[in-house]
């Protein structure tokens, strides 16, 4: 509430406006005043003064009292945030980084200068192990250094003559036999190669395996080739079957090795048994001899020491060639009886 107060030099005249528009009616009753020659009174404009002043001061107090507070919710929102939304950039980087699939082999070189060596390291999961050859035992037996053990393999599809078999005496080229493996063989390195389809171990408990010399040589199908060893299958077919009978029949048609005449003609169940070239043995009656074994090729006078040395499992007399050939129609006489 506005109060107005005007005098006149005559009488004193008393009123009061209640409105909110007070400064409006305040300019009218100055001007009104002027004219009349009425007097406001001096306290008026005061109290008026002081009540803007007062709204003003409110209006700037709490104008930055407003300020401070948006600020401080401002940092508090920024502290309380996630950090995905802190750092957008740096998550758009790790998103689009291309993968990378870390090769089967993996090379390391370290740069240095030209006066230092440079090396390289290779790994890979895919190099072969190679093993040393510790001992031979014959032609399709050898001994290896295996983690720290020796271990015992017998060669896979060949089989060469005997020469350390207790049971059996010393076969035809199984000497020569024994010392190719040797000469090919010792002291080596060599990896191995094993096949499912015949098991880890024969009954024996020696490994099964194809040999492979650090240089490539596939031993076990070079000794058949050179005439050293026969073709052998146990039982089942193995990998490399066709490969080592095909290796065989060459070996045949060239009479290399054991199927030369001059050795042993393919037979080599019989010992090799020196003959004089002055002495010719002939035999009208008594015994024949010869092998079921399914790669014997000859029959034996029973005069003639050749068949001694015969297998007894495998062991067949006859009381007459004509007999013996009518069971085995493919054998021969060794060229050692004639």
């Amino acid at each position: 509430m506005v109060k107005l107060r005007f005098v006149e030099p005559v009488s004193r005249v008393r009123f009061s406006l209640a409105t909110p528009k007070g400064s409006y009616y305040n300019f009218l009753a100055v001007v009104l005043g002027k004219f009349t020659g009425w007097a406001l009174v001096k306290d008026l404009d005061n109290k008026v003064q002081v009540k803007l002043n007062n709204m003003i001061k409110r209006i700037i107090v709490g104008t930055c009292i407003g300020l401070v507070l948006m600020c401080m919710l401002g940092v508090f929102a920024a502290i309380m945030s996630p950090a995905e939304i802190r750092q957008p950039i740096t998550q758009k980087v790790l998103v689009s980084a291309p993968s990378v699939t870390p090769p089967a082999a993996v090379i390391t070189v370290v740069p240095v200068s030209p006066n230092v060596e440079v090396k390289s390291t290779i790994t890979s999961s895919s190099l072969p192990t190679f093993y040393t050859v510790t001992g031979i035992v014959d032609g399709d037996t050898i001994k290896i250094s295996m983690d720290g053990s020796v271990e015992t393999l017998r060669l896979m599809g060949m089989d060469t003559p005997e020469t350390v078999d207790p049971r059996k005496s010393v076969q035809c080229f199984g000497k020569e036999a024994s010392d190719k493996a040797k000469e090919l063989l010792s002291g080596r390195k060599i990896r191995i190669e094993t096949d499912i389809t015949q098991g880890a171990r024969d009954k024996y408990d020696r490994l099964l395996a194809y040999v492979y010399r650090d240089d490539g040589l596939f031993y076990n199908k070079s000794m058949i080739e050179q005439g050293y060893a026969h073709e052998y299958t146990y039982n089942l077919p193995y990998k490399y079957q066709s490969e080592f009978k095909s290796a065989q029949v060459a070996a045949q048609s060239s009479h290399l090795g054991l199927w030369s005449p001059n050795t042993c003609d393919g037979d080599t169940v019989s010992s090799p048994t020196p003959s004089s070239p002055n002495s010719v043995q002939i035999q009208t009656t008594g015994k024949y001899y010869t092998s079921s074994f399914s790669t014997a090729k000859y029959y034996y006078p029973e005069a003639c020491d050749g068949w001694k040395s015969l297998s007894k499992a495998n062991l067949k007399s006859f009381d007459s060639v004509e007999a013996l050939l009518a069971a085995y129609p493919a054998r021969v006489k060794n060229s050692q009886c004639q």
